[in-house]
């Protein structure tokens, strides 16, 4: 059984280099066409190594493909030329995967800043050592090879690859746990895995060599003990690698998501202020000054002795004064940015008694949603901020005495709903910021807003958002 597997891989060793190669050379590939370069994260600013290192090991490995084809072709000059071009080609992709390990620890507190150097010195004694000393084509080109692939894997590729995983555990502590993006977390576990395992298929098991340990520990002794190749091994660690780095890049759309979304919210707030600024001077600023006059009158009124007349101004300036007091909490709960701690039905429920109590409006509350709805803080947020500027649009505005507010769970989307029987929407309205903030808080939860209304007949403001994995946050509420 062994010697038919080893006939197997020997028979198809050229596709397990191809293949081999490609690996790496997808990785590179992956990550040089993510749109990290824009990332505030310190994991995106070190990424172009990690990609170099996959695109020039994976032409190393072709190498391994292509020379043997085009020794039918070319001379031997040409060829041995060519085999210097992929050694420097392994090399470099050692190079850029140390490096790639010491820019994951930056900042480094003062002379170990020059350690970022050290993988470009180290190429540079690898080249002047195995390059200069009386090297020349004509010379013994196979054991030069040979040679100069072990001490390329011993000094660069294995401690880049240990180094490069010790850096992203660094980096996982930095920069994804303060994001709580644990997603990441298992993925950059089995980078780290691949880049250990890697370091040690790819750096410590080299060629066998003529001197200690290459002598004793070498690509053969594995293949004599497990009947497989060392590409096989270096393959499968390579995949691990790939895959857990394509995943790990999900994490930048995550970022820009959120940062997408903040610059949206802050959008909001600054059009929420504008609005309230206007309103507090047109309306409840003009309401104060109404309440200053009805009491000056009262006070007139009270020196006449005129009291009838004086309790009555003195009610109508209190009415205006609560009034006021009623506005500016309004505006002081919508410009207040914080996650709600409280239910999507507690906050639906308190929203409909405030609007009873202090617009005696009838509030027929209807709340189908399932016990164990999972929202997260952001949603009930949004949420209750569209249902209370809707609400409010209704008792300064729509001269309702009745408004239905419903809730539906269906297939993975909540429907929250706003009826009233008020005198409806006039047919030339130029939606203002009220409207465009409700429809700007439920695109940022996914959903659509949708709003008919008729002369007479009342206003339905139908909002659909979706629920569950489609939307997904850190902080999560049970219960509606």
């Amino acid at each position: 059984m062994s010697n038919a597997i080893q006939q197997f891989f020997v028979y198809n060793h050229i596709i397990i280099l191809f293949v081999y190669g490609q690996v790496f050379f997808v990785l590179g590939l992956a990550i040089a066409l993510q749109s990290w370069r824009h990332s505030r994260l310190s994991l995106a600013r070190n990424l172009h190594w990690l990609a170099m290192f996959g695109f020039t090991h994976g032409l190393h490995e072709w190498g391994d493909v292509f020379i043997p084809i085009q020794t039918a072709y070319l001379p031997n000059d040409a060829i041995n030329m060519l085999v210097v071009v992929q050694l420097l080609l392994l090399a470099i992709s050692f190079v850029s995967l140390f490096q790639y390990g010491i820019e994951s620890l930056r900042p480094l507190p003062g002379y170990w800043r020059l350690a970022r150097y050290l993988p470009l010195t180290i190429f540079f004694v690898w080249v002047l050592y195995l390059f200069l000393p009386d090297f020349t084509l004509a010379a013994d080109i196979t054991r030069w090879e040979q040679t100069s692939d072990i001490w390329a894997r011993y000094i660069l590729g294995f401690p880049g690859g240990l180094l490069a995983a010790f850096g992203l555990q660094r980096q996982l502590q930095k920069d994804l746990v303060p994001l709580n993006v644990h997603d990441a977390v298992p993925m950059i576990r089995l980078m780290q895995t691949g880049l250990v395992g890697y370091s040690i298929m790819g750096g410590l098991i080299v060629p066998a060599g003529h001197f200690f340990p290459a002598n004793i520990l070498n690509q053969e002794l594995i293949q004599q003990l497990t009947s497989l190749p060392i590409q096989v091994y270096r393959s499968l660690l390579g995949l691990i690698l790939m895959y857990a780095t394509i995943k790990t890049l999900d994490v930048f759309h995550t970022e820009l998501d959120d940062r997408l979304t903040n610059i949206e919210g802050t959008q909001i707030l600054l059009a929420e202020r504008e609005r309230i600024g206007r309103e507090l001077h047109d309306g409840t600023l003009q309401t104060v000054y109404a309440a200053g006059l009805m009491l000056r009158t009262t006070e007139r009124n009270l020196q006449r002795n005129e009291v009838e007349g004086g309790i009555s101004r003195l009610q109508q300036g209190i009415a205006m004064l609560d009034q006021a007091v009623s506005d500016i909490r309004s505006y002081i709960g919508t410009l207040n940015p914080r996650p709600t701690t409280k239910s999507l039905a507690a906050g639906l429920t308190e929203i409909s008694q405030t609007f009873h109590n202090r617009f005696m409006l009838t509030i027929d509350l209807n709340l189908d949603m399932p016990p164990d709805l999972i929202l997260t803080s952001i949603q009930i947020s949004r949420l209750l901020a569209i249902t209370n500027e809707a609400m409010s649009n209704v008792a300064r505005h729509a001269r309702a005495t009745k408004v239905l507010l419903s809730t539906v769970v269906d297939d993975g989307w909540l429907f929250l709903l706003i009826e009233d029987d008020g005198q409806g929407l006039p047919v030339d309205i130029v939606q203002g910021y009220g409207l465009n903030n409700m429809r700007d808080r439920a695109r940022l939860l996914g959903g659509t807003i949708q709003i008919s209304s008729a002369a007479n007949q009342g206003t339905t403001i139908a909002v659909q958002v979706p629920i569950g994995d489609s939307y997904e946050t850190t902080t999560y509420l049970a219960g509606g």
